[in-house]
This record gives structure tokens, sequence and C-alpha cells, in this order.
């Protein structure tokens, strides 16, 4: 059976990769924002908006291709208040995004639908939490210089595998939650489905 990425992060093709997992990537082509703004107004979770989208996201691509397995993906950053952070639409709103981080605790959230002939058949839901150390304003400057603009796909403005490894003191879960997707049960699924040997 094909396996079928309904993203083009390039996070999570490099996760797959990585592991030896074929697949193919397809844009999900799904308005995120318009579709956590609709989320939002049902007052869902952090953990139900990141599963929500991430079978928006299998869902859509299954549609067009039912005869692949399709995985969907989603992340979504939340403060401890409640508050779920987007991708920044600028260096300004990057930068308030880390100063709203520093020196808290917050909770990243990834999760993974698998999709079959146009319906959901398999999903997961992951947590990491994410301390980040006290920034400087300097920090926070130089700190973006380097990443902006690679970091405006990111909804917490970092990359663990890179710079951002440095906005914290702490981290507890997986680094694969924190790249984005819940990798290892995802792989147990696929040697489940026989994508991958036992």
């Amino acid at each position: 059976m094909k396996l079928v990425l309904a993203s083009k992060s390039a996070s999570r093709r490099a996760m797959l990769t990585a592991a030896g997992v074929p697949f193919e990537a397809v844009a999900a082509g799904v308005d995120e924002e318009s579709a956590k703004a609709a989320l939002a107004g049902e007052g869902l979770a952090a953990r139900d908006m990141a599963d929500a989208l991430a079978e928006l996201k299998a869902l859509k691509v299954s549609q067009r291709d039912g005869e692949s397995l399709v995985l969907g993906s989603d992340s979504i950053v939340a403060l401890e208040d409640g508050t779920m952070l987007d991708k920044p639409v600028d260096r300004a709103q990057a930068a308030d995004h880390l100063r709203r981080l520093s020196g808290k605790r917050h909770e990243l959230v990834s999760a993974a639908v698998m999709a079959e002939q146009g319906r959901a058949v398999w999903r997961i839901v992951d947590r990491a939490k994410m301390h980040v150390r006290p920034l400087s304003a300097s920090f926070i400057e130089t700190y973006l210089d380097a990443e902006w603009p690679a970091i405006s796909g990111c909804v917490g403005c970092y990359r663990i595998e890179g710079p951002g490894a440095q906005l914290f003191s702490r981290i507890e879960g997986s680094q694969f939650t924190v790249l984005g997707m819940p990798l290892l049960p995802v792989l147990d699924y696929l040697r489940v489905r026989g994508v991958l040997p036992a």
C-alpha cells in the first residue's frame, strides 16, 4: 500500500525519509487559518484542535486519492492560560510570540491521522512540555536575525533541530512530537498496515 503525506512540511518529510518510510508528499490544500478560526469558534482545546486539523488534511487528500493510505499531521502551541499561538505573520509578531514564551512553560501538541478511502481509520495525539528559559531582548533580535523568515511557518517560532534549541531549559516529551509528528506510533501503524516490514 502506498503512503501519502498530506503535507509539504520539511520537518515531517525529513522524519519519514530518515526513518526509511516510502511515501509521496502532496499539499493538502487546506486553508489552515480559516479552519483554525472555525474550530476556535467551537471552543476546542489544543489537543482537539490539532487532531481536527490533522484529520482535515488527511481526509482532503484521501477524498482525491482513494487508493492510498493518507497521513495528515498538525501541531498546536498552547500557553499555560490556554491561548493558542498561530504561525507569526511577520518578524514583529514572531518577536512578540518569543516575548510571550520567555521564561514560561508551554505545551506543544502534535496529532497524526491516517485516512483511507475518504474516512479516518487511525489517530494519535501526543504532547510535549516546553520550558523556555528567560530570553533577553538582544537574544530575541539576534535569534530572529539568524532564523527569520525560516521560522515563519513554525507556530512556536522555533526549529528545535536548529538554533531553536537555544530557547529551552528543558523539554519533556518526544523530540519527534516537537518536530511536528508523533513518529513512533505512526511507524507502528505503518507496520500493522504492511507499509513497513514488521
